[in-house]
Parts: C-alpha cells; structure tokens; sequence
C-alpha cells in the first residue's frame, strides 16, 4: 500500500509474517515523505489489523489442538474482495486452507443433497459417485449429520467426509467409522474452548468459518520519527 502510493517510500519489514510479535514492539518501518506516508497509512493499518486478527485467533485454535496434530481450516466465509489475503492470514496462523472456490473441491452440504435430481437424497452414496462420475479430477466432501448418514457415504468412498454439528461421542464413532476410507472434518459452531474436545475425537481436521467472518482486529498504529535531511534549513 504504502508503496503503491509513492513508490519512492522505503518499506522495511522487522518482523517476517507468521512470527509473534512482542506488545510494544515493531513491526515494520516506513521511510520517505510524510505526506506519503499519510496517505497510505490508514488503509495499510486496516489490512494489516485485520490479517493480524485472523493469524492471531487461528493461531489461537492451532495451539489449542496441536497435542493431537488436527488440521484448522478455514471457509469461504471471507470478506468480499479479501479472500486471498484472509486466507493467507489463516496461513500465516498455522492454519490450512479449505476450499478458494467452488471449482477446486467438492462439497455436498444438506441443501445440496435436498435439490439434487439423481436418486433418494437418504443415499448419499448415490450423490457421491454421481459427483465422481461428472468430476472425476476433483476431491468429493459429503456432510453428514448422523452415523447412518456417515455409513450411507462411506460406501461410495468420498475422500472427505464432514461431521456436521455432531457431538463428541457421535463424532468419535464416526472417526473409527471413517479410519482408512476418508478423512473426516468437523464443522459447526466449534469454539475455542470447545476444539480441544472435539480434536480428541481423532478428527483430521476443524474448519472454522469464525477464522475469517468473525475475528477482530489487532491494535496496531504508527509513530512517528522526525528526521532532518542534509539540505535542511531554519
């Protein structure tokens, strides 16, 4: 940003993305004109307060399941125009990303599965292979809400299965369901104090759409350091 305004700013980074940061301490230096640095100043300080926010509480929720190796993904619950830049906040916390798009995965969630045209939505099997049938090249997700649905999918051999809104004994059968067929993901209102629990079940991985729609900003501003150039006179 900074340098988009007057690229004769010099931008100096001190502490590299993904590295915590010390209260007080800096993060980078901007040398240059200083009404340049006005300019730019605000805008750079709402990106960079916001991705602070997102690696932070992403960090949070690593930290928080790193005894048993779950994986924290983020969604697509991003700010219009911000993804890529969200998403490589989720990156910079320790997170893994999901999905950009609807061309990269696919996922089968409840509406899915109540429009689709091919068969008896209870045979989620069945919207499985037709998924695999029309995009063999690409990953098949299926949400499941319960241990007959979970079954139902597993007989197709999704790669992912995603537990939805389950509690921790329905989820961990379903892990030991899942174990060498597909890797399960689950979803759905998971708190912070909550994921430790839910990452005991054995879970590949969490996803968390609070990483990107609901994690605040990070209290960051500029000061200021006046220095006199050579030519300067009173």
């Amino acid at each position: 940003m900074f340098e988009l305004v007057d690229p004769e700013l010099k931008v100096e980074i001190v502490v590299p993305d993904g590295c915590d940061v010390v209260k007080g301490g800096t993060v980078l230096t901007v040398r240059g004109r200083a009404a340049s640095i006005l300019v730019a100043e605000r805008t750079a300080l709402n990106f960079m307060q916001r991705m602070c926010g997102i690696a932070s509480l992403t960090a949070r929720f690593v930290e928080a399941v790193r005894e048993y190796g779950t994986m924290i993904l983020d969604t697509r619950k991003t700010t219009p125009n911000l993804r890529v830049f969200e998403k490589y906040a989720v990156l910079c916390g320790g997170g893994t990303n999901h999905r950009f798009g609807l061309y990269d995965r696919i996922l089968m969630k409840d509406n899915h599965r109540r429009l689709w045209k091919g068969g008896d939505p209870d045979r989620l099997d069945l919207a499985v292979e037709a998924a695999r049938k029309a995009y063999p090249d690409l990953e098949i997700e299926i949400e499941v809400e319960s241990v007959e649905e979970c079954k139902s999918a597993l007989r197709a051999r999704p790669e992912w299965i995603m537990l939805d809104n389950m509690d921790c004994e329905t989820m961990r059968t379903c892990v030991a369901l899942c174990k060498g067929i597909a890797l399960t993901e689950a979803s759905g209102g998971i708190t912070l104090d909550r994921a430790r629990e839910v990452a005991a079940t054995g879970v590949d991985a969490i996803s968390l759409g609070c990483l990107t729609h609901s994690a605040g900003s990070v209290d960051l501003s500029l000061e200021w350091r006046a220095y006199l150039t050579a030519d300067y006179t009173d």
